[in-house]
């Protein structure tokens, strides 16, 4: 194996022995197939597209086929295999498609991946093909290989957003475009640096197109969110913990919950579900249990219910709470129950069999700060800042992980001026989430945008409060500093530096699939740095 599409790739450079995330060798490299035979359906996918033939069931399965692959997500090698099966057929599918449409076959040449290649039966020669097709080419140059990997990272982390919205019924033809092109250009070999450059700034673009299209999809579903309170105790009854990204999956599940006495709580990326009205009219979503996905060893034991995962996240469970633990949708993990569809009964049943809470009021903490909540209040924001109220403005969120040197983001909120705003986002927000910081003017300090891919509402925000100022965003006093921790990350730093955005300070590490040239083409055109300390970064940034 070797896996570095994470901020935790061992000794910085690679998972070569087994993944620091808990994946297994075989695992990573039947992902690696995976990979490569999604570049194969794709081939055929664009091909098709040249002659406006397309097929919904292609483009929805190449999407979950990446998310698959994002870290955290699929750590079941039967399931990867049954995908893979399922792409073999599918690229069949996609060349037919093509074929039909332009009356012949293809006359160009076809790429390795999109060739009539056979997936073995039997496991060891499923493996030992699956380690010819690795994510790293040692005959490529290592700047193109940067760039590969980092559009590839790139595209997984939108095939999350996307696939959410599908499971909203919203779909869009340019992101099902652009990932068939774009996984086609990632095999051309003519192709220079400064052209996958390109490809990657409009991976950027399309990420921001996948964002806009998952929060309208939020927004029109659930109402725009709020300002709300939401309780960090228990409450008196039997529990369900829902960890991952996906509104749908909660919806559902409070429907089938209702009237049953079963209290609903919410655990890392779903905290933002309580600010959405349509969400928190249900009495028994009730509160946000722990903090961020790495913590979910020593919380889980302490949770008396059921657990589900109904996105990535997910870490080797402890024998402690394994049978009270499931997953759902693209989510798998060995022996772990699995509930496939909308219906929730097994889940249901088991919380009511366990112990439950008794009831413990804890602290409140705020939360739906997304743009139409900001903006709702942007005359208040504009007159303190003309006034000198508000001297900047923070953006510090992302992807939280185990890593040491997170303390930093910490550090960093509780370091900024009283005369400033933090905007947040995502789970790197649960390094500080619980502190108090006060407000400004009625205006609170810490303001909850949402979910990683509610970094849709931060921009729009940004862009907003430039327009206000008549200004660019660069001109604003507003700083990026973002946390990274897997794929999606990568897609929303895309979508900074395609918007222009610059001076973004990344941390706790960099990426270990860029090289030199490439971070230091970064440096120079987006003047993108990692973090040092909190004192230092705050002293550059503020002066």
């Amino acid at each position: 194996m070797f896996c570095y599409q994470c901020e935790t790739a061992a000794q910085g450079v690679g998972c070569d022995k087994v993944g620091v995330c808990g994946k297994q060798p075989t695992t990573s490299d039947l992902q690696d197939l995976l990979i490569y035979a999604v570049k194969g359906v794709s081939f055929w996918a664009h091909q098709a597209r040249q002659k406006d033939t397309r097929s919904n069931e292609i483009d929805r399965f190449v999407i979950e086929a990446l998310f698959t692959t994002v870290t955290n997500v699929d750590f079941a090698d039967d399931s990867i295999v049954t995908v893979i099966a399922k792409a073999i057929s599918m690229r069949e599918k996609a060349r037919e498609l093509f074929e039909k449409a332009n009356g012949a076959t293809f006359s160009g040449s076809v790429p390795q991946a999109a060739q009539a290649w056979d997936f073995p039966t039997e496991r060891t020669a499923q493996l030992a093909l699956a380690q010819l097709h690795g994510v790293k080419d040692p005959n490529l140059d290592a700047d193109l290989q940067s760039m590969r990997s980092t559009i590839l990272f790139g595209i997984k982390g939108y095939a999350a957003y996307a696939d959410h919205a599908v499971i909203l019924e919203r779909e869009n033809e340019e992101i099902y475009a652009y990932t068939h092109k774009a996984l086609t250009d990632l095999q051309d070999d003519s192709l220079d640096l400064m052209a996958l450059v390109g490809i990657a700034m409009e991976c950027g673009r399309i990420n921001l197109v996948a964002m806009e299209l998952l929060s309208k999809a939020h927004t029109d579903r659930y109402g725009h969110p709020v300002p709300t309170k939401v309780e960090l105790g228990t409450k008196a009854g039997k529990a369900i913990l829902v960890s991952g990204h996906d509104m749908r999956f909660l919806e559902e599940l409070l429907k089938q919950t209702e009237g049953k006495g079963i209290n609903i709580y919410t655990h890392g990326e779903m905290l933002p579900a309580h600010g959405y009205p349509e969400l928190k009219k249900y009495a028994h979503l009730v509160a946000n249990y722990g903090g961020a996905w790495q913590d979910q060893h020593k919380e889980f034991k302490e949770f008396p219910g059921a657990i589900i995962f109904n996105t990535n996240c997910i870490q080797k469970p402890h024998s402690s709470y394994v049978d009270r633990l499931f997953t759902w949708g693209l989510v798998q993990y060995p022996d772990v129950t699995h509930v496939d569809g909308w219906d929730f009964t097994a889940l249901i049943d088991k919380a009511l069999a366990c112990d439950g809470f008794e009831d413990n009021p804890g602290q409140e903490i705020l939360t739906g700060f997304g743009h139409n909540a900001v903006l709702g209040v942007a005359d208040k924001i504009i007159e303190a800042v003309k006034a000198g109220d508000i001297k900047h403005f923070f953006l510090v969120g992302g992807c939280d992980g185990a890593k040491p040197g997170r303390n930093y983001f910490t550090e960093f909120a509780e370091q900024v001026p009283d005369d400033c705003v933090i905007l947040t986002l995502a789970c790197g927000k649960f390094r500080f989430n619980k502190l108090e910081f006060g407000d400004i003017g009625g205006i609170p300090r810490l303001l909850d945008v949402g979910q990683c891919n509610d970094a849709y509402s931060a921009v729009q925000i940004a862009l907003a409060l430039a327009d206000a100022f008549e200004c660019g965003v660069n001109d604003l006093p507003l700083s990026f500093i973002i946390s990274w921790y897997e794929q999606k990350a990568v897609a929303i730093l895309l979508t900074l530096l395609h918007l222009g955005i610059k001076d973004i300070k990344l941390g706790p590490t960099l990426p270990a699939f860029i090289t030199p040239n490439v971070l230091n083409f970064l440096v120079e055109n987006f003047n993108i740095a990692p973090v040092s300390t909190a004192e230092a970064d705050l002293k550059q940034i503020l002066g």
